[in-house]
């Protein structure tokens, strides 16, 4: 555990140094839309966004999963609300919950939940207070594959663990043919891409081979790879980059890295048909979820082997990691107006239109009722 918390803080260090250069503003790069007035979506989402007293700066880092969301709910929160600048560096999760532990940034975006250790630690930032999770967003994890002549894949979780732990290595192998009796699958090397960074998509997706396949899965589900072999690359659009240029590769992200010809595998379940990635699959998986927080904490215990028809069994939820109480006077009133905004109806529904599901119902209504208490 040391070595991950120095392994986090080097990354935080770095991920401050060029955090001006992934400014989310009102009038910054176009990722971010601008001035916001583009688009009926964006002009309906300003009508609601209450802005109250927030003003500054608000620095943030963490989840790179969660990235296009936070761009879309920065493009409409900053042309309503123009007194705000919001820099979310998309460092990973590790980083990101390592910057917000030494008070560097107002919040952090983690696809996983802070560990008890962590808990323990934000009590020192925190001042009368601790680091709580907010669930804010859905995604599916879609693997991603690059096979020449092969436009649908389905794969199994054993299967699935065998490439990552490179006990399967050819395209071709028995294992893959027998789950494709359909495809013209090559002699070819696969390519097994994993995160080089701390990465909550990395725990979430080892959670789920290790869950559904744990004969075939020996590791614990970390943040970091425990696995040996295979290549790396950093944060989920360089993992995505390998799979679209490299061929014979196969990686995880999250479902709105998928995008401009990579092609997804669709996942064995118990149910009859393979589970394609979608974001409404993905919502039929997540509606099992249970709290598993105390007091304001709102973490949650997802369930990776589904049965329903239609279920996607990898998905992940990116948390919004924030202290219930000690915030820092001077970014309280925005923190509170923009994680009000993005957990609101309205914000919640651009979640769909840039990939991601929204948090089922009686979830996101008791993240807003922390949020109005953060103090």
């Amino acid at each position: 555990m040391k070595l991950q918390r120095m392994n986090r803080r080097a990354l935080a260090l770095g991920a401050l140094a060029v955090s001006g250069a992934l400014a989310l503003t009102a009038c910054g790069s176009d990722d971010t839309g601008g001035n916001g007035s583009g688009g009926d979506a964006s002009a309906a989402a300003n009508s609601s966004i209450k802005c109250d007293d927030a003003k500054g700066q608000l620095q943030a880092s963490g989840s790179s999963a969660q990235k296009n969301a936070i761009d879309a709910w920065v493009k409409a929160y900053t042309a309503a609300c123009k007194d705000v600048q919001i820099n979310y560096n998309p460092t990973g999760s590790g980083a990101g919950i390592t910057a917000f532990l030494q008070g560097q940034t107002a919040f952090a975006g983690s696809d996983s939940p802070l560990e008890a250790e962590e808990i323990e630690d934000s009590k020192k930032v925190c001042s009368g207070g601790q680091g709580i999770d907010l669930p804010m967003v859905v995604g599916p994890i879609a693997v991603g594959f690059n096979v020449p002549g092969v436009d649908s894949l389905a794969l199994d979780a054993s299967t699935l663990a065998k490439i990552f732990d490179n006990k399967i290595t050819n395209w071709n192998d028995d294992a893959i043919k027998k789950l494709n009796p359909g495809a013209k699958l090559p002699d070819l090397k696969i390519q097994a891409f994993h995160r080089s960074d701390e990465s909550g998509t990395t725990q979430n997706f080892t959670k789920y081979l290790k869950a559904a396949a744990p004969g075939d899965w020996k590791y614990e589900a970390e943040k970091s790879w425990q696995a040996k072999g295979g290549q790396s690359a950093s944060g989920s659009s360089g993992v995505a980059q390998q799979v679209k240029q490299v061929s014979g590769a196969i990686s995880y992200f999250e479902l709105s890295y998928a995008k401009e010809g990579i092609k997804t595998v669709d996942i064995k379940t118990k149910a009859a048909e393979p589970v394609k990635a979608t974001t409404e699959n993905a919502t039929k998986s997540i509606s099992e979820a249970k709290i598993t927080g105390t007091g304001k904490d709102l973490a949650l215990e997802l369930n990776y082997a589904p049965s329903a028809e239609g279920a996607y069994p990898i998905t992940l939820v990116t948390y919004e990691i924030v202290c219930d109480k000690g915030n820092k006077s001077d970014t309280l009133p925005a923190v509170k107006s923009f994680l009000g905004y993005i957990a609101s109806e309205d914000g919640q529904a651009q979640l769909t239109e840039a990939g991601y599901a929204p948090i089922p119902g009686e979830i996101i209504t008791k993240v807003r009722d922390t949020i109005q208490g953060l103090a």
